[in-house]
């Protein structure tokens, strides 16, 4: 049971409570995603299976995008719906002041964290001093904005507007607290209201299982019913370069020996990590080049 399995989480459960069924159904116990997602959020939600899990660590730099409901006139405390709301007394915010506001928040930016999150701080959860009524003061990290298009603007109620917006930003990057600086720049107030996944790293929403569809295969044919659905395990690591192994120089690689493949290191970077790969193409593992041979970092289960 090794593989890629792209769920398309729902509103409600935790990506905890999501990974728990999914063991269940596959009966396998290694799982691993990429990139928790709140429980009131729904998107993708890529989990890794069994020897896949060792290559977790390769997409958690992978860019996200969202499509976010922007709702203004009120903060929030949590940044999000389910936090209290504070109306704001003052002008309403704008679809042209909006649009405005919202190319400010193009490229690099230093962003500070809601304080209802799973940052650490002291070897603490932010959000559990908060619920605590402590202080929580969370420094800014630097994240990247790529795009943000502001698909629909709802006016129904000039006192509290409410925007769709898609946005695309690196990994790290705090959809909440994009919604409650916004909010703020424009004087507004704004909190999140909805929020989807509709891309994480190369792993799209259209090609996610939803979780009726898991339950489904799983009631038709057991743990291969889920076993039909994986993608190979280095699915979405198509832009690291591949190096053929023979069995003997995989055999070596298992063991943590240098090797020297047969077919040369041609087009493999200095720097970057590689794939080691089969006769058939298939991954075995990952390395790094020291020269003319390859140090193996990672080796996946035979």
């Amino acid at each position: 049971m090794h593989g890629v399995l792209v769920v398309a989480k729902p509103t409600g459960p935790t990506s905890h409570d999501v990974v728990a069924l999914v063991r269940r159904l596959a009966s396998t116990r290694r799982i691993g995603h990429g990139g928790t997602l709140d429980p009131f959020a729904s998107g993708v939600l890529p989990l890794f299976l069994g020897g896949a899990t060792r290559l977790v660590e390769y997409h958690l730099a992978d860019d996200k995008a969202y499509r976010a409901t922007i709702c203004f006139g009120a903060t929030s405390t949590t940044d999000d719906l389910d936090g209290e709301l504070t109306p704001i007394d003052a002008p309403a915010a704008t679809r042209e002041a909006a649009l405005s506001a919202l190319e400010g928040f193009l490229g690099p930016q230093e962003q500070r964290p809601p304080v209802y999150s799973a940052v650490q701080v002291g070897g603490r959860r932010a959000y559990a001093m908060a619920r605590a009524g402590e202080a929580v003061d969370l420094p800014t990290r630097n994240v990247q904005i790529h795009s943000l298009d502001l698909l629909e603007w709802d006016g129904t109620d000039p006192r509290r507007p409410i925007a769709i917006v898609d946005v695309r930003c690196s990994a790290g990057t705090y959809v909440r607290a994009l919604a409650r600086d916004l909010g703020a720049r424009l004087g507004s107030g704004a909190y999140l209201g909805a929020l989807v996944r509709t891309a994480s790293g190369p792993f799209s929403l259209e090609g996610a299982r939803s979780l009726d569809e898991l339950r489904d295969a799983a009631a038709a044919a057991g743990p291969d019913g889920i076993l039909a659905l994986l993608l190979p395990s280095d699915t979405g690591l198509d832009a690291l370069a591949a190096v053929p192994l023979t069995e003997p120089e995989i055999a070596d690689a298992l063991q943590g020996r240098f090797v020297r493949p047969a077919g040369g290191l041609h087009g493999a970077p200095d720097d970057a990590p590689l794939r080691l790969v089969n006769a058939e193409g298939l991954i075995v593992g990952m390395g790094r080049r020291d020269g003319g041979r390859i140090a193996p970092t990672k080796m996946l289960p035979r």
